[in-house]
């Protein structure tokens, strides 16, 4: 079929949404173990962020986007989990998922089931599978159980919202925490059982004053700097800090001690692509969300939609946290 063209999202130099530009690039056919797939739809996540201003350094230049959706249209020799016609979905290494047509590994790919539409499974899968390894494999010492309490931050977030009704499938009391009412409300109405707005309320005193002076067993942290160590002070003892993110800005260097003094705490900073590293691994968790998503315990809600060629608008809402939910780019 030789060389086609598409539309992609590429920076030269790391900084603000202005540096990302729309252009022209080639897409020729998909190597052993790779496929290409046409998107239908395309994920926006705050890791987008992170690599367009270099708070991940990535050799330049970069094209952005780790999720989409759509359908394939070549399949490389030994990929056998897949054909030309499927609908796929995927969360994964390396980026490049803001385009119309890209070829990527095979591993992370995984097939979309029908009834889960293409805005969907782009919306979901990067969002979905890290609330899969945060609330089955993330765990304190013991596990978690049902009627447990645990502590999430950015509960009206794509992740959070995702969260809140896993949590309360399983039998959690979730508490999220969220910067405004409105989005406090969000959470609530997706399945926490508590919501602390965290600009007007000590999350900490309200965090004890709730579970009776106990503590959470985790706290799911992607806020980072700023929550960190009033994160550690909500944990009860042996508790889990899953550190998953800085939306506020890097943790700073971490005097473990503190994790003796507060009540023998541990600590983990998890990633998503630990976790997808093999396609067993992908394939399951990606099994789990499906069944949880095509169940109905799960929606995954989708606030706000840009069209690719608007993508620099849609790095700013997401950074002046104006978005709720999950947002998708369409090509």
């Amino acid at each position: 079929m030789g060389t086609l063209t598409s539309k992609a999202v590429t920076i030269n130099q790391v900084g603000g949404p202005e540096n990302m530009q729309l252009i022209d690039v080639q897409v020729g056919e998909p190597a052993a173990g790779e496929v290409r797939i046409r998107h239908h739809a395309i994920g926006l996540n705050y890791i987008d962020v992170y690599q367009r201003s270099g708070v991940y350094n990535l050799p330049l230049p970069l094209r952005l986007g780790m999720e989409g959706a759509g359908v394939i249209e070549a399949v490389g020799e030994g990929v056998t989990h897949l054909k030309v016609g499927d609908r796929a979905a995927y969360a994964s290494q390396p980026p490049g998922s803001y385009c119309e047509l890209r070829v990527l590994p095979a591993k992370c790919v995984c097939k979309l089931p029908d009834a889960i539409s293409f805005e969907t499974g782009a919306a979901m899968m990067l969002k979905g599978l890290t609330t899969q390894y945060l609330l089955r494999k993330t765990l304190p010492a013991g596990g978690l159980k049902e009627g447990d309490y645990v502590l999430f931050h950015a509960a009206a977030g794509g992740v959070g919202l995702i969260a809140c009704q896993w949590a309360r499938a399983m039998g959690l009391q979730l508490i999220g925490t969220a910067g405004s009412d409105a989005k406090c409300a969000l959470a609530k109405q997706h399945g926490a059982a508590h919501t602390i707005n965290y600009s007007s309320e000590d999350f900490v005193a309200r965090v004890k004053d709730i579970t009776g002076g106990r503590g959470v067993k985790v706290v799911y942290d992607s806020v980072g700097k700023d929550t960190l160590e009033k994160s550690l002070d909500c944990l009860s003892p042996f508790g889990l800090l899953a550190s998953f993110g800085n939306a506020s800005g890097k943790v700073p260097p971490l005097d473990i001690g503190v994790l003796g003094a507060k009540g023998s705490l541990y600590i983990s900073r998890p990633t998503l692509f630990t976790h997808i590293a093999t396609r067993e691994s992908t394939q399951a968790m990606a099994d789990d969300l499906f069944a949880m998503v095509a169940s109905g315990k799960v929606t995954i809600p989708i606030d706000q939609r840009y069209a690719l060629a608007d993508v620099q608008q849609a790095h700013r809402d997401l950074e002046a946290r104006k978005t709720t939910g999950a947002s998708v780019l369409l090509p």
